[in-house]
């Protein structure tokens, strides 16, 4: 297998972690570095996608670990809503980076679901985490509410329609200028038809933690964000890097923009670096 834009190739694992089999690929050596994927995606969609491109953090001297949430790509998962819980996923996070790391510090980078996974992730083990790339933030707070009865609208409509039907009219939905001219957007969910109104359900019964709890999290944060999309607002991504102690904030407009982001997560990750 081999990583869309890194002209490496890739290893993929899988391993029961927390009571289900969760899935993941391994690419590159170095200081570990694990990507956490957004909503119905996978560890490679958005990249498949033509979307983003983590291949920069590889080349940059980065073990990159892309995981499979519990119940999407070719992780195995389970008909009960509250296993999808971002609380929850974070567990699932902190115990497959004990098992590849040993229980040392690694980086995380997230992107919508896994940046509120990150989150959750870093205020329940903080030592696990030396530096987090926090893209795409999602609805959270004053704007979760709205978010959340969309996701259970979505429910009913994709157990009404079909996975099939619930695609092609999600295929409708307004592009964000972002990812205009892109033909991969919006990716196809990477969920099984089974289990895609659980998964929706899942996340319309959750929320970012309390910002007084993120005021704790002392470690280099960058947040990168998108413009114009109201599932993943920037005045969630504003809301975050003016709460968090150690945290920058960058916001894309165009698709030019988004091509920097690998690159960008590539240069904080290794700031360190001698």
């Amino acid at each position: 297998m081999t990583s869309p834009g890194a002209g490496r190739p890739v290893t993929r694992h899988q391993a029961e972690v927390r009571g289900t089999r969760l899935s993941w690929t391994e690419q590159g050596s170095g200081p570990l570095a694990v990507f956490a994927h957004g909503l119905t995606g996978s560890g490679h969609a958005m990249e498949d996608a033509g979307m983003l491109d983590w291949s920069p953090v590889v080349r940059a001297g980065r073990r990159l670990v892309r995981y499979d949430a519990r119940g999407h790509g070719r992780s195995a998962g389970e008909a009960l809503p509250e296993v999808y819980a971002w609380p929850r996923l974070a567990d699932d996070l902190i115990a497959l980076t004990d098992r590849l790391s040993g229980g040392g510090p690694v980086a995380g980078i997230g992107c919508s679901m896994g940046t509120a996974t990150l989150l959750y992730a870093a205020l329940k083990a903080p030592d696990r985490f030396e530096r987090l790339v926090l893209t795409a933030p999602p609805t959270g707070w004053a704007t979760r509410a709205e978010q959340a009865h969309l996701y259970r609208e979505a429910a009913d409509f994709a157990e009404r329609v079909g996975p099939e039907s619930f695609q092609r009219l999600a295929a409708l939905r307004p592009v964000p200028a972002v990812f205009a001219g892109l033909s991969g957007y919006p990716p196809a969910p990477q969920v099984s038809p089974a289990l895609l109104a659980t998964v929706l359900r899942g996340a319309a019964a959750t929320d970012l933690p309390a910002v007084d709890l993120l005021r704790a999290l002392d470690l280099p944060v960058l947040v990168l964000a998108w413009a114009d999309d109201p599932g993943h607002p920037v005045s969630t991504a504003e809301t975050l890097a003016a709460t968090l102690p150690d945290a920058r904030l960058e916001v894309a407009s165009t698709p030019a923009d988004l091509r920097t982001w690998g690159d960008r997560a590539a240069a904080f990750l290794t700031e360190g670096d001698r």
